[in-house]
């Protein structure tokens, strides 16, 4: 079955619904249901979460070193510069995210707006 097999306005949601799910959801009750057997200290689950955490600043190096939209016209520095404050504040204001992203925020928007 394809995206255009039903002509019908509702089949659009349908379709992302079910391969959405299937996709994403299927797989973690999955990983809940065998992760209720693995103690947490085994070395399979270390493994597994140094390999998300890799993938999730492998994600993060990329936006910021190969942004897309209004963000690839700012120069790599400010972006550089805005990640670091805001893992900084992130750091010293108590480990809140909020507060880096904003700290983030804070010195990307006044970089851009001084045309730096």
């Amino acid at each position: 079955m394809t995206f255009e097999a039903i002509d019908t306005w509702w089949w659009p949601l349908v379709f992302i619904l079910i391969a959405g799910w299937i996709a994403t959801d299927m797989w973690r009750w999955l990983g809940v249901l065998m992760g209720n057997r693995i103690d947490d200290s085994s070395e399979i689950l270390v493994y597994i979460r140094s390999v998300a955490t890799a993938l999730v600043a492998a994600v993060i190096a990329q936006l910021i070193v190969f942004p897309s939209g209004a963000l690839a016209e700012t120069p790599v520095l400010l972006r550089i510069a805005a990640a670091l404050s805001g893992f900084a504040a992130y750091i010293f204001i108590g480990r809140h995210v909020g507060l880096g992203v904003l700290a983030a925020l804070v010195v990307l928007s006044a970089g851009m707006a001084l045309g730096i």
